[in-house]
Protein backbone atom coordinates (compact mmCIF):
# COMPACT_ATOMS: atom_id res chain seq x y z
CA UNK A 1 0.00 0.00 0.00
CA UNK A 2 1.27 3.47 -1.03
CA UNK A 3 2.64 5.83 1.94
CA UNK A 4 2.01 9.53 2.06
CA UNK A 5 3.89 11.67 4.61
CA UNK A 6 2.58 15.02 4.94
CA UNK A 7 5.58 17.20 6.12
CA UNK A 8 5.14 20.94 7.86
CA UNK A 9 8.32 22.75 8.29
CA UNK A 10 7.49 25.12 11.48
CA UNK A 11 9.05 28.25 12.60
CA UNK A 12 8.18 29.34 16.10
CA UNK A 13 4.46 28.97 15.83
CA UNK A 14 3.39 25.91 18.38
CA UNK A 15 0.06 27.03 18.05
CA UNK A 16 -0.79 27.08 14.49
CA UNK A 17 1.79 24.00 14.21
CA UNK A 18 -0.73 22.10 16.51
CA UNK A 19 -3.68 23.02 14.42
CA UNK A 20 -2.06 22.41 11.62
CA UNK A 21 -1.24 18.60 12.28
CA UNK A 22 -4.63 18.12 13.95
CA UNK A 23 -5.93 18.73 10.39
CA UNK A 24 -3.90 15.79 9.13
CA UNK A 25 -4.92 13.99 11.92
CA UNK A 26 -8.77 14.30 10.97
CA UNK A 27 -7.98 12.95 7.18
CA UNK A 28 -10.70 11.10 6.18
CA UNK A 29 -10.46 8.97 2.90
CA UNK A 30 -6.98 7.84 3.36
CA UNK A 31 -4.66 5.18 4.67
CA UNK A 32 -0.92 4.47 5.54
CA UNK A 33 -0.18 8.45 6.44
CA UNK A 34 2.57 9.75 8.38
CA UNK A 35 3.17 13.25 9.75
CA UNK A 36 6.81 14.35 9.79
CA UNK A 37 7.61 17.86 11.06
CA UNK A 38 10.45 19.90 11.11
CA UNK A 39 11.53 22.74 13.82
CA UNK A 40 13.61 24.79 12.09
CA UNK A 41 14.37 27.30 15.35
CA UNK A 42 17.77 27.28 16.12
CA UNK A 43 16.61 27.12 19.71
CA UNK A 44 14.75 24.13 19.18
CA UNK A 45 11.35 25.88 20.20
CA UNK A 46 8.99 23.27 18.96
CA UNK A 47 10.57 20.35 20.27
CA UNK A 48 8.42 20.10 23.49
CA UNK A 49 5.18 20.65 21.51
CA UNK A 50 6.37 17.72 19.09
CA UNK A 51 7.12 15.28 22.60
CA UNK A 52 3.01 16.37 23.89
CA UNK A 53 1.77 16.13 20.14
CA UNK A 54 3.71 12.78 19.44
CA UNK A 55 2.35 11.08 22.75
CA UNK A 56 -1.24 11.98 21.05
CA UNK A 57 -1.02 11.31 18.04
CA UNK A 58 -3.38 8.49 16.38
CA UNK A 59 -0.82 8.42 12.98
CA UNK A 60 2.66 8.04 12.90
CA UNK A 61 4.48 11.74 13.77
CA UNK A 62 8.14 11.68 13.11
CA UNK A 63 10.07 14.84 14.27
CA UNK A 64 13.23 16.27 13.41
CA UNK A 65 14.89 19.80 14.69
CA UNK A 66 16.78 21.35 11.93
CA UNK A 67 19.19 24.22 13.73
CA UNK A 68 20.37 25.94 10.16
CA UNK A 69 18.12 28.96 9.83
CA UNK A 70 16.16 29.10 6.35
CA UNK A 71 13.19 27.73 4.31
CA UNK A 72 15.11 25.49 1.82
CA UNK A 73 16.88 23.65 4.75
CA UNK A 74 14.07 23.46 6.53
CA UNK A 75 12.10 21.63 3.45
CA UNK A 76 15.24 19.39 2.50
CA UNK A 77 15.19 18.10 6.03
CA UNK A 78 11.87 17.10 5.98
CA UNK A 79 11.81 15.30 2.67
CA UNK A 80 15.39 13.26 4.49
CA UNK A 81 13.09 12.02 7.32
CA UNK A 82 10.16 11.23 5.46
CA UNK A 83 9.53 7.61 4.29
CA UNK A 84 6.38 7.94 2.29
CA UNK A 85 6.51 6.91 -1.61
CA UNK A 86 4.67 10.24 -1.57
CA UNK A 87 4.88 13.67 0.18
CA UNK A 88 1.80 16.19 0.73
CA UNK A 89 3.42 19.68 2.00
CA UNK A 90 1.42 21.76 4.21
CA UNK A 91 2.73 25.03 5.93
CA UNK A 92 2.41 25.48 9.52
CA UNK A 93 -0.05 28.62 9.56
CA UNK A 94 -2.86 26.12 6.96
CA UNK A 95 -5.29 24.26 8.06
CA UNK A 96 -6.47 21.28 5.90
CA UNK A 97 -10.25 20.32 5.03
CA UNK A 98 -10.89 16.83 5.95
CA UNK A 99 -10.91 15.48 2.52
CA UNK A 100 -7.60 16.71 1.58
CA UNK A 101 -5.19 14.73 1.38
CA UNK A 102 -7.34 11.86 -0.80
CA UNK A 103 -8.71 14.47 -3.51
CA UNK A 104 -4.55 15.33 -4.07
CA UNK A 105 -4.49 11.56 -4.02
CA UNK A 106 -7.41 11.38 -6.43
CA UNK A 107 -6.20 13.95 -8.90
CA UNK A 108 -2.93 12.28 -9.23
CA UNK A 109 -4.29 9.40 -10.29
CA UNK A 110 -6.32 10.61 -12.35
CA UNK A 111 -3.71 13.11 -14.44
CA UNK A 112 -0.58 11.54 -13.71
CA UNK A 113 0.74 14.28 -13.14
CA UNK A 114 4.40 14.38 -11.19
CA UNK A 115 2.81 17.36 -8.40
CA UNK A 116 -0.71 17.94 -7.71
CA UNK A 117 -1.42 21.79 -6.40
CA UNK A 118 -4.75 22.86 -4.29
CA UNK A 119 -6.27 25.67 -3.12
CA UNK A 120 -5.43 27.65 -0.45
CA UNK A 121 -8.07 30.34 1.07
CA UNK A 122 -6.84 32.95 3.83
CA UNK A 123 -8.37 34.69 6.82
CA UNK A 124 -7.49 37.53 8.29
CA UNK A 125 -9.53 38.42 10.84
CA UNK A 126 -7.14 40.47 12.68
CA UNK A 127 -6.29 43.21 9.90
CA UNK A 128 -6.76 46.46 11.07
CA UNK A 129 -7.51 47.92 7.78
CA UNK A 130 -7.61 45.93 4.09
CA UNK A 131 -8.69 42.38 5.04
CA UNK A 132 -10.10 41.38 1.81
CA UNK A 133 -6.25 43.21 0.54
CA UNK A 134 -4.72 40.80 2.92
CA UNK A 135 -6.95 37.60 2.11
CA UNK A 136 -5.95 37.96 -1.35
CA UNK A 137 -2.34 38.49 -1.00
CA UNK A 138 -2.17 35.36 0.61
CA UNK A 139 -5.05 33.23 -0.96
CA UNK A 140 -4.24 30.86 -4.25
CA UNK A 141 -7.60 30.21 -5.69
CA UNK A 142 -6.26 28.43 -9.27
CA UNK A 143 -8.84 27.07 -12.45
CA UNK A 144 -11.88 26.64 -11.35
CA UNK A 145 -12.15 23.06 -11.85
CA UNK A 146 -9.76 20.16 -11.16
CA UNK A 147 -7.32 19.60 -14.10
CA UNK A 148 -4.27 20.67 -16.06
CA UNK A 149 -2.24 23.64 -14.17
CA UNK A 150 1.22 25.57 -14.47
CA UNK A 151 3.53 25.09 -11.11
CA UNK A 152 2.30 26.90 -7.90
CA UNK A 153 3.95 27.37 -4.58
CA UNK A 154 4.74 24.33 -2.78
CA UNK A 155 2.21 24.77 0.34
CA UNK A 156 -0.85 22.41 -0.52
CA UNK A 157 0.98 20.42 -3.24
CA UNK A 158 2.01 16.58 -3.24
CA UNK A 159 4.77 14.91 -5.54
CA UNK A 160 5.80 11.28 -5.68
CA UNK A 161 8.97 11.38 -2.65
CA UNK A 162 11.17 9.48 -6.20
CA UNK A 163 11.40 13.02 -8.19
CA UNK A 164 13.25 14.41 -5.15
CA UNK A 165 16.47 13.35 -6.33
CA UNK A 166 19.14 15.17 -5.21
CA UNK A 167 20.80 15.43 -1.44
CA UNK A 168 19.52 19.05 -1.48
CA UNK A 169 16.59 19.66 -3.92
CA UNK A 170 15.99 22.67 -2.19
CA UNK A 171 18.41 25.71 -2.90
CA UNK A 172 20.23 27.28 -0.09
CA UNK A 173 20.40 30.64 -1.79
CA UNK A 174 16.92 30.89 -1.22
CA UNK A 175 16.64 30.38 2.29
CA UNK A 176 16.41 34.19 3.48
CA UNK A 177 14.14 35.01 0.60
CA UNK A 178 11.96 32.02 -0.57
CA UNK A 179 11.13 30.75 -4.05
CA UNK A 180 12.81 27.94 -3.42
CA UNK A 181 10.39 26.05 -4.76
CA UNK A 182 9.92 28.30 -7.88
CA UNK A 183 12.88 26.85 -8.38
CA UNK A 184 12.92 23.62 -8.08
CA UNK A 185 9.33 23.08 -10.37
CA UNK A 186 10.81 25.28 -12.93
CA UNK A 187 13.50 22.84 -13.62
CA UNK A 188 10.97 19.96 -13.55
CA UNK A 189 9.21 21.56 -16.20
CA UNK A 190 11.50 21.93 -18.24
CA UNK A 191 12.19 18.28 -17.92
CA UNK A 192 8.93 17.56 -18.87
CA UNK A 193 7.12 17.46 -16.10
CA UNK A 194 2.86 17.49 -15.46
CA UNK A 195 0.93 19.97 -12.75
CA UNK A 196 -2.28 19.67 -11.94
CA UNK A 197 -4.87 21.12 -9.44
CA UNK A 198 -7.15 19.63 -7.80
CA UNK A 199 -9.81 22.43 -6.94
CA UNK A 200 -11.42 20.17 -4.03
CA UNK A 201 -8.21 19.59 -2.08
CA UNK A 202 -8.87 23.02 0.06
CA UNK A 203 -6.61 24.37 2.87
CA UNK A 204 -7.17 27.73 4.83
CA UNK A 205 -4.41 29.97 5.68
CA UNK A 206 -4.77 31.89 8.94
CA UNK A 207 -2.65 34.88 8.63
CA UNK A 208 -1.48 36.55 11.68
CA UNK A 209 -1.25 39.79 13.03
CA UNK A 210 1.80 40.71 11.88
CA UNK A 211 1.53 39.77 8.41
CA UNK A 212 -1.15 42.22 7.96
CA UNK A 213 1.35 45.17 8.33
CA UNK A 214 0.89 47.19 4.97
CA UNK A 215 4.78 47.75 4.60
CA UNK A 216 4.69 43.79 5.00
CA UNK A 217 1.90 42.94 2.57
CA UNK A 218 3.94 45.24 0.22
CA UNK A 219 6.98 43.93 0.55
CA UNK A 220 5.12 40.33 -0.26
CA UNK A 221 3.46 41.43 -3.55
CA UNK A 222 6.96 43.01 -4.79
CA UNK A 223 8.58 39.14 -3.92
CA UNK A 224 5.85 37.32 -5.65
CA UNK A 225 6.06 39.92 -8.43
CA UNK A 226 9.66 39.35 -8.59
CA UNK A 227 9.09 35.03 -9.38
CA UNK A 228 9.07 34.75 -13.38
CA UNK A 229 11.78 37.64 -13.49
CA UNK A 230 13.99 35.44 -11.59
CA UNK A 231 13.25 32.23 -12.85
CA UNK A 232 13.61 33.79 -16.51
CA UNK A 233 17.16 34.83 -15.68
CA UNK A 234 17.74 31.90 -13.95
CA UNK A 235 16.80 30.00 -17.33
CA UNK A 236 18.76 32.74 -19.79
CA UNK A 237 15.85 32.97 -20.95
CA UNK A 238 16.35 36.89 -21.97
CA UNK A 239 13.65 37.60 -23.95
CA UNK A 240 11.37 36.87 -21.77
CA UNK A 241 12.67 38.75 -18.71
CA UNK A 242 12.43 41.67 -20.92
CA UNK A 243 9.17 41.08 -21.77
CA UNK A 244 8.03 40.41 -17.98
CA UNK A 245 10.50 44.02 -16.99
CA UNK A 246 8.68 46.00 -19.77
CA UNK A 247 4.68 44.78 -18.02
CA UNK A 248 6.23 45.34 -14.93
CA UNK A 249 7.06 48.81 -15.47
CA UNK A 250 3.67 49.63 -17.10
CA UNK A 251 1.73 47.48 -13.94
CA UNK A 252 4.18 49.77 -11.37
CA UNK A 253 2.95 53.25 -13.22
CA UNK A 254 -0.84 52.45 -14.35
CA UNK A 255 -1.76 50.68 -11.02
CA UNK A 256 0.78 53.47 -8.79
CA UNK A 257 -1.34 56.43 -9.99
CA UNK A 258 -5.08 54.96 -9.80
CA UNK A 259 -3.81 53.80 -6.09
CA UNK A 260 -3.39 57.90 -5.79
CA UNK A 261 -6.26 58.06 -7.46
CA UNK A 262 -8.67 56.25 -5.74
CA UNK A 263 -7.60 56.27 -2.25
CA UNK A 264 -9.45 59.07 -1.14
CA UNK A 265 -12.49 57.44 -1.87
CA UNK A 266 -12.22 53.73 -1.26
CA UNK A 267 -8.87 52.83 0.83
CA UNK A 268 -9.79 48.75 0.22
CA UNK A 269 -9.64 49.38 -3.48
CA UNK A 270 -5.96 51.36 -3.34
CA UNK A 271 -4.53 48.61 -1.57
CA UNK A 272 -5.52 46.34 -4.50
CA UNK A 273 -4.23 48.65 -6.48
CA UNK A 274 -0.97 49.25 -4.86
CA UNK A 275 -0.79 45.55 -4.86
CA UNK A 276 -0.63 45.10 -8.21
CA UNK A 277 2.01 48.32 -8.62
CA UNK A 278 4.47 46.82 -6.46
CA UNK A 279 4.26 43.20 -8.22
CA UNK A 280 4.76 45.19 -11.35
CA UNK A 281 7.69 46.63 -9.52
CA UNK A 282 8.61 43.63 -8.52
CA UNK A 283 9.01 42.36 -12.10
CA UNK A 284 11.58 45.38 -13.16
CA UNK A 285 13.38 45.01 -10.10
CA UNK A 286 13.88 41.47 -10.07
CA UNK A 287 17.65 41.50 -8.75
CA UNK A 288 16.25 43.82 -5.51
CA UNK A 289 17.08 40.71 -3.19
CA UNK A 290 13.83 40.58 0.12
CA UNK A 291 14.84 39.04 2.79
CA UNK A 292 11.59 37.44 4.99
CA UNK A 293 13.10 34.50 7.15
CA UNK A 294 16.29 36.69 8.21
CA UNK A 295 13.95 39.13 8.92
CA UNK A 296 11.76 37.12 11.16
CA UNK A 297 15.30 36.41 12.75
CA UNK A 298 16.25 39.62 13.85
CA UNK A 299 13.36 40.71 14.97
CA UNK A 300 13.42 37.75 17.42
CA UNK A 301 16.95 38.79 18.38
Amino acid sequence: MTRVSVLIPTFRRPESFIRAARSVFAQVGVENVELVAVDNSPEGSAIATFRWLDARAPIPFRWAHEPRPGVAHARNAALRFSRGDLVAWLDDDEEAAPGWLAALIAQRRATGAQSVFGPVHAQAPDADMGRAFFERLYSRTGPRNSGPCQAFGIGNSLQPRAMFDEPEPFAASANEKGGEDDLLFSSWAEAGAQFAWAAEAVVTEHVDAKRTRLAHGLKRAFAYGQGPSETAWAEHRYASLARHMAIGAGQACVYGASALVVAAGSGSRALLLLDRAARGAGKVLWFWEQRFYGETLAQAA
